[in-house]
């Protein structure tokens, strides 16, 4: 018993400490056990790479979805916590590929800071049909609801209507 003790302590240490140590044998060696080894610290100057520090137009497009994405979560919506920058430019649309699932509701919502004008977010099946949903547009905001009744990809489209090329912000909420 009071060697199971001694193994279990052993092992739980060297967990505790980070390295990996050789658990005793069971019966003495004539050759002492090698010693432990452990990981060569990490370099005090090396650190990790910092996330990209987002512009100006970034947090202003970010704000201004998560502004429309609020109204939505008063229904009982869920943001989502990822989100997308894209830059957009008039008669250049964006599409980008969502995966969704059938019986949820869902809202896109994209945002747009400094020069864009207009927006607008359209949704379509992965055939590239239209497909039926709810739109809200108010300027540089645009949003698109439905609730697929397939689960699959679907594309989200968003165009700049008027104005100079710009950057975007997309998030969705869901339900």
């Amino acid at each position: 018993m009071n060697r199971q003790r001694l193994i279990f302590t052993f092992l739980a240490a060297a967990a505790l400490s980070g390295g990996s140590v050789a658990a005793p044998s069971p019966t003495p060696t004539a050759a002492p056990s090698p010693a432990p080894t452990t990981a060569p610290a990490a370099s005090p100057t090396a650190a990790p790479s910092p996330l990209p520090t987002p512009t100006d137009a970034q947090v202003k497009a970010r704000a201004s979805a998560l502004e429309v994405a609020g109204a939505f979560s008063n229904d009982g919506f869920k943001i989502r916590d990822g989100h997308a920058f894209l830059s957009i430019a008039p008669k250049a649309p964006k599409f980008i590929q969502v995966n969704l699932s059938s019986g949820n509701q869902y809202w896109f919502i994209a945002a747009g800071a400094g020069p864009a004008k207009r927006l607008a977010v359209s949704l379509y099946d992965e055939t590239g049909k239209p497909v039926p949903a709810e739109t809200y547009e108010n300027n540089a905001q645009a949003a698109a609801g439905f609730s697929p009744q397939i689960s699959g990809p679907y594309i989200v489209r968003v165009d700049e209507l008027e104005g100079e090329p710009a950057v975007f912000c997309l998030l969705y909420s869901y339900k």
